[in-house]
């Protein structure tokens, strides 16, 4: 899906991988082995924080946008000797109207993300495929028209 809407490289994590065997795998999807110069994190997980943290190149900087537990363990050495910059962002906090208007406007089109539709009577069904990880987004009709 990430390919479909315009990324240049996806990475899929395999399952039982360390974050410096997923930092390796990933810099190797750059040209000329270079790692990405800011990293931006969306799930908040905290293997993929750690990964986040040994991909991004020395000077670079990693955002962390997924919210996850409110205390993990990160590399934290290797981030200050390579002098990897990590900023937090509040994700909600003045991003909805620049949002509204490049969906508005044709910019950004967010509907191949909706994977799934349900009516209000498949409420479980809806939930079981998104708990299987078997969408991207789903949604559940309420309402006659469904």
């Amino acid at each position: 899906m990430a390919k479909s809407l315009g990324a240049n490289a996806t990475f899929q994590v395999p399952r039982g991988t360390s974050s410096e065997e997923n930092a390796t795998a990933i810099s190797k999807l750059f040209k000329e082995s270079r790692q990405p110069d800011i990293t931006i994190e969306c799930s908040g997980a905290e293997s993929s924080i750690c990964t986040a943290v040994l991909t991004t190149r020395s000077g670079g900087c990693l955002v962390l946008v997924g919210l996850g537990p409110p205390q993990i363990q990160i590399p934290i050495v290797n981030a200050a000797v390579r002098e990897v910059d990590i900023r937090g962002i509040f994700r909600y906090a003045n991003c909805y109207p620049k949002a509204i208007e490049m969906v508005a406007s044709g910019r950004v089109d967010v509907k191949p993300l909706i994977t799934h539709r349900f009516k209000l009577e498949e409420t479980l069904q809806a939930f079981e495929t998104a708990k299987a990880g078997k969408a991207i987004k789903v949604m559940i009709k309420c309402g006659q028209d469904a």
